[in-house]
């Protein structure tokens, strides 16, 4: 129902919050995972949901690492569960903990393998449920995020030691799942660009370049849209918030990696969003908050940007159609 009513809504396309790719990947115990056949079921209901009221849905893909075994973040508690409540053990490229969180063991060369095959098998898994589109989460400090960070990655194998090193999980995924999925549908993947800190090497300008880097060498094995955001290695990063805060970056990996990108963070605005493409900073706007507050904000917006014909409206809700409302 939850994501049926952002369909209701007029949302073109609908994705997923994070879906584990294997148990201990999950952020809490409490997190849907698409690593099994008796899961597709489960997600095919959905799908069939979103499909009906005419929008399009993928799923995230994702493995939480060292924040893995989480309390929610609107539960009293906080830091890791107790295995006793039904946590785990998490994992990670090393074993420094994240912030408040249990230490992690850190992951051997091969079970880094087993994870790009867990990947692989979730989006087979995916195709089977009948997804229009998968994404690789790649941001916001979990598994992939933390290889890929300086700051976190500190392994000297062939998954550390440099830039290549560290971006070998992630590009190893993105081989994975594109090969698990038809070559027509589309691949995104999740980043975040910089984690706001001094403390990285070259600061947040470097942490643009590699992301640059890394967009572009996944356009080269079939990421179809790289979609922008930022922070999650570091517990109290010191970020310069406001609305279209995150917009440059996706504008800059747009131009000079030479992939389509999804603008995110404080877009909340029709028009603001429409400037956002418009101006070239990105090619989709992809909200979040947004779309919390109001299941209907495409509806909302096709009306303020005088596009009524964009969405199409359920006929119960075409009395709200009218301009003098908003």
């Amino acid at each position: 129902m939850h994501l049926g009513g952002f369909a209701t809504g007029g949302a073109p396309l609908i994705l997923t919050e994070a879906a584990a790719v294997t148990p201990e990947g999950r952020i809490s115990p409490w997190d849907a995972g698409l690593w099994d056949e008796g899961h597709v079921a489960a997600w095919r209901r959905v799908v069939d949901f979103v499909h009906a009221r005419g929008s399009r849905i993928g799923v995230q893909l994702a493995h939480a690492g060292r924040k893995g075994s989480a309390w929610p973040p609107f539960s009293p508690q906080s830091g890791t569960v107790p295995a006793r409540e039904g946590g785990w053990e998490p994992v990670g490229p090393t074993t420094e903990p994240f912030e408040g969180y249990a230490a992690p063991r850190a992951l051997a060369e091969d079970e880094v393998a087993a994870v790009v095959a867990a990947f692989g098998n979730a989006a087979r898994l995916a195709v089977d449920a009948g997804f229009d589109t998968v994404e690789v989460h790649g941001a916001h400090g979990y598994l992939l995020h933390q290889f890929r960070s300086p700051l976190v990655n500190t392994r000297t194998d062939r998954y550390g030691g440099d830039d290549a090193g560290r971006d070998r999980l992630t590009l190893e995924v993105v081989d994975a799942v594109r090969a698990a999925v038809p070559d027509s549908m589309p691949v995104l993947l999740r980043v975040s660009a910089t984690d706001w800190s001094a403390e990285a090497p070259g600061g947040v300008e470097g942490d643009l370049v590699r992301t640059v880097e890394l967009a572009r060498r996944a356009a080269e094995r079939g990421v179809d849209l790289v979609d922008v955001s930022s922070g999650g290695n570091l517990a109290k990063p010191d970020i310069p918030m406001g609305p279209g805060y995150q917009t440059g970056f996706a504008e800059r990996v747009r131009r000079e990696a030479g992939v389509a990108t999804g603008a995110v963070g404080m877009i909340t605005e029709p028009h603001q969003a429409e400037h956002v493409l418009r101006s070239g900073q990105a090619d989709a706007v992809l909200l979040a908050r947004g779309a919390l507050a109001d299941p209907r904000w495409w509806h909302r917006a096709a009306v303020a940007l005088a596009a009524e014909g964009a969405v199409s409206w359920p006929p119960q809700y075409a009395r709200v159609s009218d301009r003098r409302l908003y």
